[in-house]
């Protein structure tokens, strides 16, 4: 299957209509970019880059008979041809991947002839909206703990496609691990995985049958990290009590080198966690870590975190897995520029009032931490001022009164969209999924605390340049006037 026709039909028949109007050669930007962050945070994790450049890279790859399928017709005949023989031949810019993204700032700017801008639309949206969805959970789930999370989703995802980038997304939003196999084959991550309750069960519904399970399981697997399920029948009063024997019984104990634990999916696990280091602390096993699983989140482990659970490591599923309270990413893709002119959609609604141009985004820094970021229209004076290392004064959109100066040589900058296709072509070098990960977390250390908190973060100032402000006022107030004086000769 190949995901660039995975598209709504409206993007087609406006295709047609830009055909047969002779607009075909007309250059296109769109911005794609979300308006609110989702759980009420104020940033979100970019995922999704390098398959959405694989999917622009496979336009043009179908027979004019699979168009046929659903533009029937001898009026589509000639428009089918076009489409058929129609690869992209634009320009991309990008944020990398790993990168922390405010609202409104362009994630992806597609700049080529309209159709094959507009046809992308749908495809783009659907890669990134899931895979931004799913990073920015799993960091909200990793800014909760110190500990490690392991992501062990796959079951709950929305189909086996979903399953494999979304595990690659929580890995680029800081989870440690995850259990697909198959993400871990092709993007060369850490896998984790020990056993089920029907590992345990299949030995027989008894103690002795639970002991029988542990006791194999470390014959067929030492020398490797060992974790044992202990919460099948009774998580202290047998599953805590046949680890011991099974792990004193094959010698396994603090100089064990692999590492070695036990795993609680069920009851309180404040309390339970408590007991078993107890327990285990009193047995020697003073390196035999808690696991613990069974359908956490941010919330649930921050609360876990406060009643200081003795717990090593954790893995979530569902909640990152399917963004679990926010599943649907907000991720747009609008039309800004047009053969040079900027467009913008004004709406009834003014928080689906967009920024219109062709636009770049500055990171302003100071010793490194991340300060302000500043969209501009390219080469405008902000833009200019700021690579030339000039003062600079930015100004809240919409508080007059917010301002922040920064003095010539006092901070340092980077832009966030680098181009990332040429004519059509793939010019970036992607990097191993292990060093997004590292990107995105030397970002996230750059944030103050306060916009790091996972409950009512501080707001990173987050603002646009005063020419982009007064294009897109100049383009509202026309559109304001045009209406007014068309209602009137009506």
């Amino acid at each position: 299957m190949n995901i660039s026709y995975c598209s709504d039909k409206y993007q087609y028949t406006m295709g047609k209509s830009f055909y047969e109007k002779g607009m075909k050669e007309k250059t296109a930007v769109f911005n794609l970019f979300y308006r609110q962050a989702p759980d009420k945070n104020n940033w979100a994790v970019v995922s999704g880059i390098k398959e959405a450049l694989e999917m622009i890279r496979s336009l043009g790859s179908q027979k004019a008979d699979f168009f046929e399928k659903f533009l029937p017709g001898e009026s589509y005949a000639e428009f089918r041809e076009y489409l058929a023989d129609m690869h992209f031949t634009g320009n991309v810019y990008a944020m990398r991947e790993g990168e922390i993204v405010f609202p409104k700032q362009p994630v992806m700017i597609v700049e080529a002839p309209i159709i094959e801008a507009q046809v992308l639309e749908t495809p783009l949206l659907c890669i990134l909206n899931h895979q931004m969805a799913i990073a920015t959970k799993a960091s909200r789930v990793t800014r909760s703990t110190e500990k490690p999370v392991s992501e062990f989703g796959s079951r709950r995802a929305h189909g086996p496609w979903a399953a494999t980038y979304g595990a690659k997304a929580a890995y680029i939003g800081g989870c440690a691990n995850t259990s697909n196999i198959l993400t871990a084959a092709k993007f060369g991550i850490p896998a984790s995985g020990t056993m089920a309750h029907s590992y345990v069960t299949s030995f027989g519904n008894t103690i002795k049958g639970e002991q029988e399970a542990f006791k194999a399981y470390i014959e067929t697997h030492k020398g490797e990290p060992l974790i044992l399920l202990i919460d099948t029948y009774d998580t202290l009063y047998s599953g805590l009590k046949n680890a011991i024997a099974a792990y004193r019984e094959y010698g396994i104990d603090d100089s064990y080198p692999y590492g070695y634990g036990i795993r609680l999916d069920s009851g309180d696990l404040a309390y339970l966690s408590r007991s078993c280091r107890d327990t285990l602390d009193k047995a020697g096993m003073k390196k035999c870590k808690i696991f613990a699983t069974n359908s956490l989140d941010e919330y649930l482990i921050t609360e876990l975190e406060r009643q200081e659970a003795r717990i090593d490591a954790y893995g979530v599923g569902d909640a990152i897995a399917t963004s679990k309270h926010n599943p649907c990413f907000g991720n747009v893709y609008k039309l800004v520029q047009i053969d040079g002119e900027p467009v913008l959609k004004r709406s009834e609604d003014k928080a689906k009032l967009i920024n219109p141009g062709f636009q770049i985004t500055y990171r302003i820094m100071q010793n490194g931490n991340f300060k302000a970021d500043i969209t501009c229209l390219r080469g405008d004076r902000m833009s200019k001022a700021i690579e030339n290392g000039q003062e600079i004064t930015i100004q809240a959109e919409f508080d007059e009164t917010r301002t922040k100066t920064y003095p010539a040589g006092s901070y340092e900058w980077k832009t966030l969209q680098v181009q990332v296709m040429k004519n059509g072509q793939i010019v970036y070098e992607d990097i191993p999924l292990e060093e997004k990960r590292n990107y995105y977390l030397d970002n996230l250390s750059r944030l103050n605390e306060t916009e790091r908190r996972i409950i009512n973060p501080h707001y990173y100032k987050n603002d646009i340049s005063d020419d982009l402000y007064d294009l897109k006022m100049k383009l509202v107030n026309n559109l304001i006037k045009e209406i007014k004086e068309f209602n009137e000769r009506q």
